[in-house]
């Protein structure tokens, strides 16, 4: 018997919740945000595949620990910043001051190192260093899309205060400002957060939906004895907070991922509004295993900046292509790319080499477009939760190797004239925005009153489904 997928797109309870109002708003499927009720149907988070090598630290300033990547789109320019650092021998001294440094790209694919002439290494100025001194070891910029943001401030970052000795024993971070993102300046000497440990990449970003700014960093929660029997400061988590100005931070909060969910140990974050859908956050922490100091990328979504739900099979395994298998060496980066010429794709960054060396360095990965997470089955349906929508026709991100149909109903659940499954043309194969169609024609005339939506999926992933004109 076939199951079928009834996605209800009214929040909560299925009678008693208010409908929930997607008008024309893009859904992925990343959680069971819609979904009533299923049979047959699980939710399956997919990897990204392993592309080229995108950017190789060999530079006498970078070296086999440089790390902390952010990745950014700035009109037609694709921006990468990131930690220059080196060590002779893991877990050794540094062999020099880290800095910040700068790489640029119109691709995505190909990187240069561009020479800034903004700080003296070595006794030359040929070089791609954007920072020096304090912070340049978790130095994360974002581009401010905050419409009253001056254009003195267009870029922005966290970064620590004081070197590693100073940042141990008073850690804070500060807040820096540049008009080009290649200059930079504090806002102000007095920290702007304090409490946390910040040794890790504290990210920051303008969420244009929430009308704030929001940051994530790293800080110790609860005590607990390793397998070793050694007895740290807790478990490495991740803080957030929001802020109107980027200066003052309330509403704190320790992030939270369901009372079933395991105990890890998170280090980075990498929290960014997914662009094509901007009320979900998409998170890539790394998740660190004690044991041999090994790190391994996780995907976790929120809808409200604090609740996520976190996957807990590795989205990048230590056995992807090359050298991840080491202390440190896969990290995901800040930053999911949609780059030119490549409609159906989209690009995200991870680290390997680290220690290795000579020069650590950063892959590319490509997923489907939205293509984290899908509605999967087999064969199967369900019958669901009612939405408010906005338009006249029903795009939908699928790949279906058999027929997959879909029925509208009104909020009783009874099937609409005209809009039944077999009023509906199946669809099969892959599609990134592919129209529904039935009998029934335009759904125009069901736009704002509640409806329930009734997929029949027949070997198939669905990952988003949007409402359109």
């Amino acid at each position: 018997m076939k199951a079928i997928f009834i996605l209800s797109l009214l929040g909560g309870l299925c009678m008693a919740a208010e409908p929930i109002h997607i008008d024309s708003r893009r859904e992925l499927f990343v959680d069971e945000h819609l979904i009533a009720s299923k049979s047959g149907v699980e939710l399956k988070m997919h990897k990204p595949q392993a592309q080229d090598v995108a950017l190789v630290c060999d530079a006498p300033w970078e070296g086999n620990t440089s790390g902390y990547f952010t990745l950014l789109q700035d009109g037609n320019l694709y921006r990468c910043y990131y930690r220059g650092s080196h060590h002779g021998e893991p877990g050794g001294r540094p062999g020099h001051s880290g800095v910040t440094c700068y790489a640029e790209s119109r691709d995505g694919i190909t990187w240069t190192k561009p020479k800034l002439g903004l700080f003296e290494f070595g006794g030359s100025k040929d070089n791609n260093i954007t920072h020096m001194g304090d912070g340049c070891g978790t130095f994360a910029p974002f581009l401010d899309t905050n419409p009253n943001c001056p254009p003195e401030s267009r870029y922005k970052a966290l970064a620590t205060m004081g070197n590693d000795v100073e940042r141990k024993k008073n850690p804070a971070l500060q807040a820096y400002h540049s008009a080009d993102g290649l200059r930079w300046s504090l806002m102000r000497d007095k920290p702007v957060i304090t409490a946390g440990s910040f040794d890790s990449q504290n990210t920051a970003f303008f969420d244009n939906e929430l009308g704030a700014y929001r940051a994530y960093w790293r800080y110790f929660t609860g005590g607990y004895t390793d397998e070793r029997g050694w007895k740290p400061a807790g478990v490495r988590a991740i803080r957030t907070a929001t802020s109107k100005d980027f200066l003052n931070w309330e509403n704190q909060a320790d992030l939270a991922y369901g009372k079933d969910a395991p105990t890890v140990q998170l280090y980075t974050n990498a929290v960014r509004p997914y662009a094509r859908a901007p009320h979900l956050l998409l998170g890539f922490p790394t998740r660190y295993q004690p044991k041999g100091s090994q790190v391994e990328p996780v995907l976790m979504t929120s809808r409200d900046g604090v609740n996520f739900k976190r996957w807990e099979e590795p989205l990048i395994p230590i056995t992807a292509p090359k050298d991840r298998d080491w202390n440190r060496s896969n990290y995901m980066t800040i930053g999911v790319l949609a780059l030119p010429g490549r409609p159906n794709e989209l690009s995200v960054y991870a680290s390997e080499a680290y220690y290795q060396g000579p020069g650590s360095r950063i892959r590319r990965f490509t997923f489907r477009v939205d293509g984290f997470v899908s509605a999967s089955a087999e064969d199967g349906e369900i019958i669901t939760k009612p939405l408010i929508f906005a338009g006249s026709k029903l795009m939908l991100n699928l790949v279906s190797k058999g027929e997959t149909r879909v029925e509208v109903q009104n909020e009783a659940g009874k099937p609409l004239p005209g809009f039944t499954l077999g009023d509906c043309t199946p669809l099969k194969g892959g599609f990134i925005d592919q129209a529904v169609s039935w009998k029934g024609g335009s759904l125009e005339k069901l736009a704002g009153k509640p409806v329930k939506l009734r997929f029949e999926l027949n070997e198939a992933d669905l990952f988003a489904l949007q409402f359109v004109p």
